[in-house]
Formats: C-alpha cells, sequence, structure tokens
C-alpha cells in the first residue's frame, strides 16, 4: 500500500486565498515522475482561508499521499510551514506555494543531485507567469552553486523550488513573517553548512501574483534591510548589501 511505503520527500503547500490555483499545485506534487510509489506526501495547511480551500481539498481526502490540515488561527506563511515541517515524515522538505506548479521531473532531479553532492539545499530555475497563469515570457535562472556571500548580496533561491534534508529544516525553521522568512533560513543555512546547489532548469512555474509580498517594491525593499539587520550586520554594511539587492533585483527581473 502506498500509505505504507517509505517516504522520501514531504511536499509543504500553505493555503491562504487561493483556493483556485490550489488543486493545480497539489497534482503537480502529487504527478511526479520516476518516483517510487508512495515516496511523496503532499502537507495543505489551510491557513484560516476565506474562500472554499475545503471544498477544492474534498476530492483528496481518501489519497494516502495527502495530509490536509487547519490552522485553528491565521498565523501566516512562517508558521504555516514550520507546521508543515513538524507533521512531516520524509526525509526530505519540498516547499511550494499554494498559486505555482512544477515541471514533473523537479523532484527527481534534485534529490539526485543532494545526494550526489551531499549539499544543504538544492533549487532550481523558474518560469514567470502573470497572475492569470499566462506566461510571460520571463526565465529566471540559477547558478549550480551558491554561497553564503553571494546570497547576502540578492536572494536567488526561488521558495518554491527548494528541496533541503528535513533534519536542517527542523534545525533552523522559518522565522519572522513581516521580513523574507525564506530568505533568512536560507542565509542560516548556508552560513552554518556551506554552499547550496542549483539546477539551471526551469522546474518551478511562479505566478506573480498581485498581493504577494515581493509584488510591494517599498515594503519588499524594507524588509530586505530588515534581513540584513537581523543577521547581525550593521546599519552601514547592511546599507552596502542593499544596494547590491537593488542593482541585482532590477537586472534579475528586467534584464
Amino acid at each position: 500500500m502506498a500509505g505504507e511505503a517509505q517516504i522520501e520527500v514531504s511536499v509543504i503547500i500553505p493555503a491562504y486565498k487561493s483556493a483556485r490555483f490550489l488543486a493545480n499545485a497539489v497534482y503537480s506534487a502529487l504527478e511526479q515522475e520516476d518516483m517510487p510509489e508512495g515516496s511523496v506526501e503532499v502537507i495543505v495547511i489551510n491557513d484560516c482561508s476565506p474562500d472554499d480551500t475545503d471544498a477544492v481539498m474534498k476530492p483528496f481526502q481518501n489519497d494516502p499521499q495527502v495530509v490536509y490540515r487547519h490552522n485553528r488561527r491565521n498565523v501566516g506563511v512562517a508558521r504555516t510551514r514550520n507546521r508543515g515541517i513538524d507533521i512531516a515524515r520524509g526525509t526530505y522538505i519540498a516547499f511550494l506555494d499554494a498559486d505555482d506548479w512544477w515541471e514533473p521531473d523537479k523532484l527527481c532531479a534534485q534529490l539526485a543531485l543532494l545526494k550526489e553532492t551531499n549539499a544543504p539545499l538544492c533549487c532550481s530555475g523558474r518560469v514567470l507567469h502573470a497572475a492569470d497563469g499566462t506566461p510571460t515570457g520571463r526565465v529566471i535562472g540559477v547558478k549550480e552553486r551558491i554561497t553564503y556571500e553571494e546570497l547576502l548580496h540578492t536572494n536567488m533561491i526561488p521558495c518554491g523550488s527548494v528541496v533541503l534534508p528535513a533534519k536542517i529544516a527542523r534545525e533552523f525553521r522559518m522565522k519572522h513573517d513581516r521580513l523574507h522568512e525564506d530568505y533568512i533560513l536560507w542565509l542560516e543555512i548556508l552560513k552554518k553548512y556551506g554552499a547550496a546547489v542549483g539546477i539551471d532548469e526551469p522546474y518551478l512555474h511562479c505566478r506573480l501574483s498581485a498581493g504577494g509580498k515581493s509584488r510591494n517594491k517599498l515594503r519588499s525593499a524594507a524588509m530586505q534591510y530588515g534581513v540584513y539587520r537581523y543577521m547581525g550586520f550593521g546599519r552601514l554594511q547592511s546599507l552596502r548589501f542593499f544596494v547590491s539587492y537593488a542593482f541585482h533585483g532590477v537586472k534579475k527581473y528586467y534584464g
């Protein structure tokens, strides 16, 4: 039975106001190619979403590979992902946003590279889509090796592309939802464990939702500066990193 198989990857999907896209995200995680039967579990956590997320998840209620939970109150994406990490039974953790989706060969390729390199984290490239799913024509790649020092200048690791060992995810966890919680996590992991690895293939399809934190540029800039301060850098050094971040951000999104 699938429920008795060894779970290798737990995919964590926080759900909030994304009901119309959620099923596509779940199916993209369940339908990963070349993964042993039952080796992928998908954990969807409803963060008190006011839409019809429950109805969307009803067809999955008897699927042994899908775990569906509700938060008692809205706690934000960082704490919701942390709850998913606590629930996860897999050897590895993968993150996916409810409005994004994956290519079918993503997990197999990333797991192979993680096992080959023993890296603490693996990410991939991404394709950017408009809010309605229309491709923008913009593909953002990743480097094959990403160091802590490089990451300080720009967050080149897309959260929805990340796969990492569960023991490392549990060691650090996500924090500070009012900042870039995923960026802080990557920085802490790379600072302790060394470089991440990347696959320069667009395995992640990323929807540019109008309400996303990073879409408000002023707010995103303030959060970025806050990350540097949280990581222990002084005001001047934080400002220097922020200038580099702004430069790389323009280059990344506008070429």
